[in-house]
Parts: structure tokens; C-alpha cells; sequence
């Protein structure tokens, strides 16, 4: 049922020395405020700084009270307050409030500042602006990654997406370059850089220049290869509606931090219940990856299996008995637990999921991967705009439509974003001006051969002139070429017959009608050791392509574990459906894959990001 690994799969590096690292140096940031403080924590802190240092170990040093940011006047009584925030104006503009008020009111304290994982100059300018600049001291808590799970690490920075890629905000590329550069440090030396995407090619700059600052140490790698692509490379995934387990649970329940809280309708009580999503979870680690249509004959079969080992216990004598107690019976409890809870979210997925006409939307969604009955596509998404199913679903189909098509008719655009507006309101005209900027719906344009022409150009001079050229016509209309794209990398499997229980490829993950394109070009990059052959895909995806060796030329020759090891590192976020088909290649081909995003994300995610209708 579950994949088998290859039995010679590479072992993964530990982690959890970044998290020791995190800890150790926060620890220390708060002994420089030495006697009892208050620690003010920014809302989106809460979940990863839980992960790295909890509440016990924050008391330990000298954490009297700890409050979450609101943006309102506090109730702390202490005289020494430390505040532990992302480099954010509003939240700094907050702090200076506060610190004028006491002011004001004759109050004398001490105020630190916390930023992580960077403090910009942005901040100190507000903090200067506002005549506070003096009163408070700054550090920084260079808390660049947090490990999910063993293959799993992420800079939960969700903002990281709109910043970079709408409002064209870089301030975060070097964020991405000192996390890469941590890696690099603690991991490396890696034998061979591979990226594609504006953004990767900055952050890979970013972390160069970081490595030549510092000091060259010799040492065993543990990282062979790295894989930089940034989001706006393939929209198409995380567009897709997810059916592996763990995407559907992360879909319809939301994964925070590696972490989900079932409700009621889950744990069958009047309670709901926080639960770690990781490989520690024995249950889930063998349903994570699975098509969901297989999920519940491994959950049944398990329920048997459980049945089984509790059946033993009868007819045993005493001696049998205690070892039982002893060594099973803990184990056995625990698998019982959440076996339940898995069996209840399924349910509570199957529910949710047939009650929305979901196989009418795979159908939609598999009809547009594949070019297909394209009207009655477009009917589908009109009634589910006018039926107001979901405002955040009409949207993510309408850039499904877009993309695959390559931009809407001009009769269709008008059409389908008048009922938009009709139905979800006026106020979303901003939405689809973000939209339309990240190329995710467009409307044909008349003149739309830019791309013959261009690759007529392109044949006519040199390759570095063509490159401006194409960055020139890449702004001018961002085209998304997918279906020249799927074409040429195969992304649409051709068979009828797709068994998902014995997957043949990674279109499993989406029930066999699409290989995701991020995967299928790490896949074929891997395979041809760079960008080779591939140069009319990546001229199709408006370049910015990187293939680097690295320093230890010598030793990237040398057939030993660390050369299996991959980090593919997503700038703007991934979702958990291209980890599962990470981890389906890296099974087949005897890889093990890491992976590192800015933040996980999935379709809702995606479009929230864009949203802009608090007019």
C-alpha cells in the first residue's frame, strides 16, 4: 500500500540542530535584558516559536508574563518589555505608541525589540521618526528556518509571496539567500546549484555573495545538489484542487505550522483537538502521500491489524501479560488514537467533499488541464460564480481558465467578470487588477503572436541581446505558454487507464491527469545534469535559468550518499501535493528530496494572498 523506498535511499541530515540553533540564540537575545520582563509576541510567531522554545523554557529566563500583539493599549505592569515581531511598520508603529504613551504618562521602562528573522532599515526609520529611536534597543533573531518534519523546512513567511511577486517588494530575496546560506554552512558544501525564476537567481546571487564574505571550511557534505524555482515558474499546481491525503487534510482543515486542530465532527466528541502532522504520526506517515480513494482500505486494514495485536492479550498467562502491559499496550493505545482521528477527518473529507459536487469539479479542473470542452468548462465556472459557491473557489477556476488557456476571450473576460462582481461584489475590481499583474487572468490581447515573433528574433541575434528582448516581451504581456509548456514536457498523461493504487508516475497525485510542472523539471534538470535540451521550455518560461557547479568540483564526482540529496527550495511557497510527488521521484529514481519554502501554501492561500476587497 505504502510506496516502498529504495533500499539504497540516503539517509536525511538532522534538523533539529537548526532548531537548537534558533533556541540557543533567542535565549540569549532575552538574557541581554537581564530581570523579569514581559514578552509581547506577534500573532504569526505564536505557532513557530512553540516548535523551538515553549512556555516553560521562555519562564526559565526571566519571562514573567507573555501577551500576543493586538494593536491596542497594554496592560503589562512590568518595567522591562521585550517585544518579539517580524519587521513590519504597522507593528513597529504600535510599539512606538506604546512607549509614547508611557511617556505621557510619566512611566519610565525599558523596550527591546525583537525582529526576525531581519530587521530592515524601514523600521529604524519609523522608530527614529516617531523620536523613540533612543529609548529602545534593537537586535535581530536570525531564525531563518523551522523544520516541519524530516524532509520538510520552512521560513513561514507567507507574505513572502505577495510582497515579491505583486507588489515587486525584494526585500525578502536576502532572507532567502541567509537561509541558504545556513544550509550551506551546516550541510555543505553543495557540488551543483540548479535554478529557474527571476527571484531564484537573485537569492542564489544573494547567498554567493554571503559565502565569499565568510570563511571557506572544508567538510563532509551532507547536501549534494540545490534546486532554486520560484512560484510564478508554475501557477498551475498549486491552482489544482489536492486529493493526497495530506493536501486534502491541509485543503479543507488548514495545516498551521505542521499542525492541525480537528473539530468536533472529526474526534466524535464535544472538544477539538490539536494534532502534530509529521512521520512521528506512524498512522499517517503511510497514508501522507496516498491518492485519497486509497485511504480508507489502508485505515480499515489497520483497524484490523490493531484488532489483531489487542486479540493476543488473550489466553496469556501472567509473566506474558505484564510484558504485554509494558512494551505493547502504550504503543498500541496511542496507534488506536490516532487511527480514530484519521478514520474521522476521512469521513468528515468525504462529507465535505461530495456534498460541493466535487467530481464535477475534478472533471472541470482535469477538462481544462487538457484542452477540453472548453464551454462547457466556462459554464461550469458561470454556475458556480452565480450559484456563489465559494468567492475564493470561482476564483481560483477563473485563473485555472486563464492559464491553461493562455488568457480569456475579450467577450468571455468581460462576461465572466461582471458576474464575479454581481455576485461577490464590486469591491474584488482590485483582486482582479492583481490578477491580471501576475499574468493569473488576462484577457487575449489582439496582437497576441509576441511569442512568434519573439522566437523570430531570436533566431536573428545573439542569445544575450534575445535574453533582454525576451525580458522586454515577458513585461509587456506575462503569457503563461502552458499548453505549449504541457506538450513539450508531457505534463498530461496520454493512457485511459490510470491505476491509482500502483502509481506510474507523479500524475498520481492528481488522479493521473496532470504531472505538476515544478516537479517535472526538477525531474528532467536532474536527468540531464542542467538546462541542456531544455531551451525552448525555458524560453517559454521567460529564462532567468541557472545550472552552477560548485567549489569542490573534485568531490562532486564521488558517487557517496550526499550527491542523492536534494533540497528543491520554493520561493513564494509550495504545497503539499508537489512534496508528495518529491518524494514519489525521489523513491523511483533513489533520490531524497528536501525541500525548503518560503511558506506552504495551496490553492485558498493563493488567492487570499491576491485578494484585495477590504475597500
Amino acid at each position: 500500500m505504502a510506496h516502498s523506498a529504495r533500499r539504497d535511499s540516503p539517509e536525511l541530515p538532522d534538523f533539529s540542530l537548526l532548531k537548537r540553533l534558533a533556541r540557543d540564540q533567542l535565549i540569549y537575545l532575552l538574557e541581554q535584558l537581564p530581570g523579569k520582563k514581559d514578552l509581547f509576541i506577534e500573532a504569526d510567531l505564536m505557532s513557530p516559536l512553540d516548535r523551538i522554545a515553549n512556555v516553560s523554557t521562555l519562564k526559565q529566563h526571566d519571562v514573567d508574563k507573555l501577551y500576543k500583539v493586538e494593536y491596542k493599549p497594554i496592560i503589562s505592569t512590568s518595567d522591562q518589555l521585550c517585544f518579539l515581531i517580524r519587521p513590519r511598520i504597522q507593528t513597529v508603529k504600535w510599539i512606538c505608541d506604546v512607549a509614547n504613551a508611557d511617556k505621557a504618562a510619566g512611566k519610565f521602562r525599558r523596550y527591546k525589540i525583537i525582529f526576525t528573522p531581519q530587521k530592515f532599515y524601514a523600521c529604524e526609520a519609523v522608530l527614529e521618526e516617531q523620536g523613540i529611536f533612543g529609548d529602545v534597543t534593537t537586535d535581530e533573531w536570525a531564525f531563518y528556518l523551522l523544520p516541519l518534519d524530516d524532509d520538510i523546512i520552512s521560513l513561514e513567511l507567507p507574505e513572502f509571496f505577495r510582497d515579491n511577486f505583486l507588489a515587486g517588494d525584494q526585500r525578502w530575496v536576502r532572507t532567502a539567500g541567509s537561509a541558504l546560506h545556513l544550509l550551506h554552512s551546516l550541510y555543505g558544501p553543495f557540488s551543483k546549484v540548479y535554478g529557474i525564476g527571476r527571484c531564484s537567481k537573485m537569492a542564489y546571487e544573494s547567498w554567493r555573495e554571503q559565502v565569499e564574505e565568510g570563511e571557506q571550511r572544508t567538510r563532509q557534505a551532507e547536501i549534494g545538489k540545490v534546486f532554486l524555482i520560484d512560484r510564478d515558474v508554475d501557477f498551475v499546481t498549486p491552482l489544482c484542487s489536492q486529493v493526497v491525503y495530506e493536501g486534502l487534510v491541509d485543503d479543507i482543515f488548514r495545516i498551521k505550522c505542521g499542525c492541525v486542530e480537528f473539530g468536533p465532527d472529526v474526534t466524535s466528541s464535544d472538544k477539538s483537538i490539536k494534532v502534530m502532522l509529521n512521520s512521528q504520526d506512524k498512522v499517517f506517515n503511510e497514508i501522507r502521500n496516498e491518492h485519497f480513494s486509497n485511504v480508507f482500505g489502508f485505515l480499515s486494514q489497520k483497524a484490523r491489524n490493531l484488532q489483531t495485536a489487542y486479540d493476543k492479550r488473550r489466553g496469556m498467562d501472567i509473566k506474558q501479560m505484564k510484558t504485554f502491559v509494558s512494551e505493547e499496550l502504550k504503543g498500541l493505545k496511542q496507534e488506536h488514537r490516532l487511527l480514530s482521528l484519521h478514520i474521522g477527518a476521512s469521513e468528515s473529507i468525504m462529507k465535505k467533499k461530495t456534498k460541493q459536487d466535487f467530481q464535477e469539479l475534478l472533471k472541470t479542473e482535469h477538462s481544462l488541464l487538457e484542452g477540453f470542452e472548453i464551454r462547457e468548462c466556462i459554464s461550469f465556472i458561470e454556475e458556480h460564480i452565480n450559484r456563489q459557491v465559494s468567492m475564493i473557489e470561482s476564483l481560483r477556476l477563473l485563473c485555472l481558465l486563464s492559464i491553461t488557456e493562455n488568457g480569456l476571450l475579450p467577450k468571455d473576460y468581460r462576461s465572466l467578470k461582471a458576474q464575479y462582481l454581481q455576485s461577490y461584489g464590486v469591491d474584488h475590481l482590485l483582486t482582479f487588477a492583481n490578477l491580471r499583474q501576475l499574468g493569473l487572468l488576462v484577457e487575449q490581447q489582439p496582437g497576441e503572436t509576441l511569442t512568434v515573433m519573439e522566437s523570430k528574433v531570436g533566431k536573428l541575434v545573439n542569445d544575450k541581446t534575445a535574453g533582454k528582448l525576451t525580458d522586454a516581451f515577458s513585461s509587456l504581456a506575462k503569457k503563461s505558454n502552458f499548453r505549449a509548456l504541457s506538450r513539450k514536457l508531457n505534463l498530461v498523461p496520454k493512457c485511459e487507464e490510470y491505476d491509482l493504487r500502483v502509481p506510474r508516475d507523479m500524475a498520481y497525485i492528481f488522479s493521473g491527469a496532470y504531472i505538476p510542472m515544478s516537479c517535472k523539471l526538477i525531474e528532467q534538470v536532474l536527468e540531464r545534469d542542467g538546462w541542456t535540451g531544455l531551451e525552448e521550455v525555458t524560453r517559454l518560461l521567460n529564462g532567468h535559468e541557472f545550472a552552477v557547479t560548485g567549489s569542490n568540483g573534485a568531490d562532486s564526482r564521488a558517487k557517496n550518499d550526499a550527491q542523492r540529496i536534494i533540497l528543491v527550495m520554493f520561493l513564494g511557497g509550495c504545497t503539499f501535493s508537489e512534496i508528495s510527488a518529491l518524494r514519489f521521484l525521489g523513491r523511483e529514481r533513489g533520490y531524497k528530496f528536501i525541500v525548503v519554502t518560503t511558506a506552504i501554501t495551496n490553492s485558498s492561500r493563493l488567492i487570499e494572498a491576491l485578494l484585495d476587497n477590504h475597500v
